[in-house]
């Protein structure tokens, strides 16, 4: 009976998990997309490339999914059998709740193992592939636009302006103007036509224009010194000029450049890679000490006293040159003032950017464990709370995914912000969202296993009876009736 009821169970489980999965891997990919769309848009990339841009970065939102998915679907689960009775009919059977959650708790400790290995072998390279290609498609320029009466300097070495254009594809153009800049010579080699065609040659790596009827214009480089004959005119019917459209293809950089990246190593490379850091950081502080010496100057005076009768030849001596010394040394003591702050401002920054990389490193893995232990967290939460409120659909289990999920990203936001800049230890960041939720998901399984009506009112009126709290205890006990 048990085999079966854990077939029921995880059967009303996967179809939810499944859905919810899809539905938060569309929104937060959508979510990412708009971040780089000026990035994307215009640059006419083709069909693979976008492709590949789309399955990297669903690859990379897959750790964050996995626990707003478990939430929703164990809400939507549990709270669908509470709906139709399901629920009560098992815990009539003499079932505990802990058996009903069981099958659901071991496939998501499944997910959560899943989750880890996921983030510690898959995720470092999608996101080298990821960004990698985001990087050349930045670098690509955008794809050839050649508009009515605007000049168009995208293709290198020339300037292109078009008075009109004509023809299903705007191919056909009419009053061309070209500056040719190859000869770095600025505007010294203009071309003018009536008329003309636009085209692509060579499978597309070259522009062709077929000009016809007009004159092009060459100056000369010792114009200045020939008056008359500033410019040579040459005229044509039919001219083709051909552009190259290199600069419009997507590069491919090598990879190995941004495999030093903090995303793109796993746990045991981000390990050598702290170490390697704190190392740097342990030696500039060491340094420091030997390095301000040179700031410093020590000079020795003797104390013993001189002799009585050459007491009036030094302060005769003293007060004549006391003033110069005294500027000269104040003068100096102002500039060494001066560096020693400066070197001191300088290695201040230089190991709190030592720092600051260290804590980026171990940022990252935490950040692989965290989010694994938030798979099994989100269950917590969501598989007793969907038996409370016995709602199932999805009205309310949306709304209270939502919440928890929004407290639980803010958190994580908060928790690295305040572990980068020192404001607590990286740990303790990290975790904070996982600690603070953690008891709010023991309550609900502790309410959901002794069926407490956590949202009925009566549970309400009763709580401040079992917190001891005479004051709330009046409020809320219900006047009782004085028989007459």
């Amino acid at each position: 009976m048990l085999k079966k009821l854990d077939k029921l169970i995880l059967k009303a489980f996967a179809g939810p998990f499944l859905l919810t999965f899809a539905v938060v891997q569309f929104i937060l990919l959508t979510h990412t997309l708009l971040k780089y769309l000026d990035d994307i848009i215009g640059k006419d990339l083709g069909t693979a490339v976008l492709l590949k841009l789309l399955f990297y970065f669903s690859v990379l939102i897959v750790p964050v999914s996995l626990p707003l998915a478990v939430l929703l679907s164990s809400l939507m689960t549990y709270g669908n059998l509470g709906e139709h009775h399901e629920l009560t009919a098992i815990k009539a059977s003499g079932i505990a709740l802990t058996r009903i959650l069981r099958p659901v708790l071991l496939l998501t400790i499944g997910l959560a193992v899943g989750a880890f290995w996921f983030n510690e072998n898959i995720v470092p390279k999608a996101n080298l592939n990821a960004y990698s290609l985001l990087w050349d498609v930045r670098q690509k320029k955008l794809a050839l636009d050649i508009r009515e009466g605007v000049f168009y300097s995208g293709i290198p070495g020339y300037t292109i302006k078009v008075d009109k254009k004509t023809g299903e594809n705007g191919d056909h153009l009419h009053g061309v103007m070209i500056y040719d800049h190859t000869q770095k010579s600025g505007n010294s080699t203009v071309m003018l036509a009536d008329s003309g065609r636009m085209f692509t040659r060579f499978n597309g790596g070259y522009l062709g224009l077929e000009l016809y009827h007009g004159h092009s214009y060459v100056e000369q480089p010792d114009a200045s010194d020939r008056a008359g004959a500033s410019f040579i005119r040459q005229g044509f019917d039919h001219n083709m000029v051909t552009f190259s459209l290199a600069s419009f293809g997507l590069g491919q950089t090598q990879k190995e450049l941004f495999s030093t990246n903090r995303m793109m190593l796993n746990i045991a490379q981000l390990h050598e890679a702290t170490d390697s850091v704190q190392h740097k950081l342990h030696h500039e502080e060491q340094q420091v000490p030997r390095q301000m010496n040179a700031y410093y100057t020590y000079a020795r005076f003797d104390t013993t006293g001189q002799a009585a009768n050459h007491k009036s030849e030094v302060i005769q001596v003293a007060t004549k040159k006391l003033a110069p010394v005294t500027s000269s040394i104040l003068e100096q003591a102002q500039n060494r003032a001066r560096n020693l702050l400066g070197f001191a401002n300088s290695t201040a920054e230089r190991l709190n950017e030592y720092a600051r990389n260290s804590a980026l490193f171990r940022i990252e893995v935490y950040r692989k464990y965290t989010q694994s232990v938030a798979v099994l967290l989100m269950f917590l939460i969501g598989a007793p709370l969907g038996s409370i409120i016995k709602k199932g659909g999805l009205g309310v289990p949306i709304l209270i995914s939502i919440l928890f999920f929004i407290v639980y990203y803010v958190l994580s936001i908060m928790g690295e912000k305040y572990g980068r800049e020192f404001v607590m230890p990286v740990g303790v960041g990290m975790w904070m969202s996982n600690l603070v939720l953690l008891p709010a998901g023991l309550f609900f399984l502790y309410q959901a296993y002794n069926d407490s009506g956590l949202l009925e009112l009566d549970f309400w009126r009763r709580l401040p009876q079992r917190l001891g709290i005479p004051a709330l205890r009046k409020i809320t006990e219900p006047e009782e009736e004085v028989a007459a």
